[in-house]
């Protein structure tokens, strides 16, 4: 199975006047692409990555926006100065984990190109400012309508 998804993440309510991008690549041969700045507003970054089995049976998930060991794959959002800002104080990263996407949800997804995955993820963190490290509180990936 090689099986091509779309996935959304939407950030919710994150402070304003920061940027915040999608990382693609790693290391240091990255680049920050789909880079927003917040306003008042929810911000969403969708972009493909690819499904295939694993000898175990398990999903593993790649493409150039999938960070992480095998069974610990991830999507980094990249934010202030990560993300290209120079007027900020900011200097973060969020991981969003891909663990949680079943193989009937990509089934699911296989046969209905009206569908995508979706993760909706807090923006602000405890001190105020922009989320960052692995997601806290996660409620997962959920299928819901493409926009």
């Amino acid at each position: 199975m090689n099986q091509e998804l779309t996935l959304r993440i939407v950030l919710e309510n994150p402070p304003a006047g920061v940027d915040f991008g999608l990382q693609k690549g790693s290391g240091n041969k990255y680049e920050t692409i789909q880079i927003q700045r917040s306003r008042d507003k929810n911000l969403t970054f969708e972009f493909p990555v690819t499904a295939r089995l694993n000898k175990d049976g398990l999903p593993n998930f790649l493409g150039v926006f999938v960070q992480g060991p095998v069974h610990q794959r991830f999507i980094y959002i990249d934010i202030g100065t990560y993300a290209g800002q120079k007027d900020t104080l900011w200097s973060r990263r969020l991981k969003i984990p891909l663990t949680g996407i079943s193989l009937p949800a990509i089934k699911e997804l296989s046969t209905d190109s009206n569908k995508i995955l979706e993760a909706k993820v807090p923006g602000t963190g405890k001190d105020n400012g922009p989320n960052c490290a692995t997601v806290k509180p996660f409620t997962g990936w959920h299928i819901s309508d493409r926009m």
